[in-house]
């Protein structure tokens, strides 16, 4: 059923999104893995190794790997925008570093249409 479903807008660093759809029983890491096995056409340019790379960043947060969509209380049958990088590690909990700035610069920028 579509309301059961969690709609994903994922946006990459050079602002190209991709929607795709989702169980709230989900981890960030299926994710990953499923955006990786079924990397976009038109995001050639950013295909990465690895799916364990692959990062999601949710409301300015890294997610980690286990977190379920579920657990975020995303609304079911809408769509909700999360940004996908590549990156090695996370960063620790309470870090504020410059790297998810600068990771972020310029995907803010783009609308979301």
């Amino acid at each position: 059923l579509t309301s059961q479903r969690v709609n994903l807008r994922l946006i990459l660093v050079s602002g190209k999104t991709q929607d795709f759809i989702f169980s709230p029983n989900d981890s960030a890491m299926d994710i990953a893995k499923h955006v990786f096995d079924n990397w976009p056409l038109g995001w050639e340019e950013e295909q990465v190794g690895s799916a364990s790379i692959l990062r999601l960043i949710f409301q300015g947060r890294f997610l980690h790997g286990s977190v379920t969509l579920g657990a975020l209380k995303l609304p079911p049958g809408r769509t909700t925008v999360m940004h996908l990088v590549a990156r090695e590690t996370l960063p620790e909990p309470n870090s504020h570093g410059e790297n998810l700035s600068l990771a972020l610069s310029g995907c803010l920028t783009h609308p979301i249409t």
